[in-house]
């Protein structure tokens, strides 16, 4: 049985007479950029995540990109970011002309580690930028406690998170000083292209971001500040204003899904649960453990054996990716700020072991039984 890692036409399907009206609605209008469709969608985020501020950006990079010049970030300045992540989170700081700063992360959440933040606060260090990833939680509370002891503000990049909450029950975001979303088209609530968000409880930020948006521009052709071309098309916002109220039940089928794949993992004898992170005859799979409101934008497996796996994978029909690879610390670009390997371990092991599965909503459960099952079948290939 052949199961793709993501089809999203079965999302489109689901609501494609409220899409299609959508975009005649924008089409008619020819209101094609900002506007009343923007608006909608940003108040209606607003709501949804529980903050003062939501500001509808042209992409999820962007997102990152216009949150770093609202603080004036620039050259001589550091940020610093998990070695662990999507690349935008660490090229965005390079674009300013900032130095990333690359710390390991947790070997079960896969995400920044709070006391190495600690331990990479310089003079220079400008902001802290942690990445929920996967769609969960980083330690918000370690790191909000890093930044009232220093004064360094928090950029949470939860480009993988809309909709995750923390421990407490907050929605990711609105814990940190400013948040990023990426409505990029195979996140959990996706756009027909890119789009991105910004969020923040800060009234001064909120309104230098929406002048840094369109050019800095503030009134009508007189410009205070060097922005961009940060601006939300209204076919993207549409779009998405369709699909919000559909997302906590697709996050609630991923949840699922998980569960199903841990107890098919376990069944099959691979695992003993979620939160394992060493290998072991009883832990062949390491499975993603869920520390709070998970939302699953990915289901990320370890495997001793990657690589042939995923071939052994693809070879039955089966979809799978690699998130990520080549740490920060690893990538051809950052050579010159001469990061040294030894002092990564964990993103290290997790770029040679991680394997991410099929988890999106429609996913069915005979699909899943046959994943787990031809990695049980995997399994006792290596082991015969």
């Amino acid at each position: 049985m052949a199961v793709p890692l993501l089809d999203l036409k079965l999302q489109y399907q689901a609501l494609k007479t409220e899409i299609d009206a959508a975009l005649i609605r924008v089409a008619e209008s020819q209101a094609c950029i900002l506007g009343p469709e923007v608006a909608a969608l940003e108040a209606s985020m607003a709501t949804y995540l529980d903050v003062r501020h939501a500001i509808g950006i042209s992409s999820g990079t962007d997102a990152l990109l216009i949150a770093l010049m609202a603080y004036d970030i620039g050259a001589g300045d550091e940020v610093i970011v998990p070695t662990f992540s999507f690349f935008a989170t660490a090229g965005c700081v390079a674009r300013t002309g900032a130095t990333p700063v690359f710390v390991d992360v947790d070997p079960v959440s896969y995400m920044i580690n709070p006391d190495l933040v600690r331990k990479a606060i310089t003079p220079r260090t400008k902001a802290i930028m942690p990445v929920h990833l996967f769609g969960q939680a980083a330690n918000m509370t370690e790191l909000m406690a890093i930044s009232a002891e220093t004064g360094i503000p928090v950029i949470e990049d939860a480009a993988q998170a809309i909709g995750t909450r923390y421990r407490d029950g907050r929605p990711v975001g609105g814990i940190g000083h400013i948040g990023c979303f990426s409505f990029y088209p195979t996140k959990n609530l996706g756009a027909f292209g890119d789009g991105g968000l910004v969020t923040t409880n800060d009234d001064a930020l909120a309104t230098k971001i929406l002048q840094l948006r369109n050019h800095g521009m503030e009134p009508r052709y007189y410009h205070s500040m060097i922005g961009g071309n940060f601006r939300l098309d209204a076919i993207q916002a549409a779009v998405l204003s369709v699909k919000l109220p559909h997302l906590d039940s697709w996050h609630a089928a991923r949840r699922r899904n998980a569960e199903l794949y841990e107890q098919a993992f376990v069944a099959e004898g691979l695992s003993q649960g979620a939160g394992a992170t060493e290998f072991s005859e009883r832990d062949r799979i390491l499975l993603p453990a869920a520390m709070g409101h998970h939302i699953f934008n990915q289901y990320t497996i370890r495997t001793a054996h990657r690589n042939a796996l995923r071939a052994f994978l693809s070879e039955r029909g089966i979809g799978t990716e690699i998130y990520y690879p080549v740490p920060f610390h690893r990538q051809d670009c950052f050579t010159y700020l001469q990061p040294q390997d030894a002092d990564y371990p964990v993103a290290n092991s997790l770029a040679e072991t991680v394997l991410s599965l099929p988890i999106f909503p429609e996913l069915r459960p005979e699909q899943i039984t046959e994943v787990v099952a031809t990695i049980a079948e995997f399994e006792r290939t290596m082991v015969s």
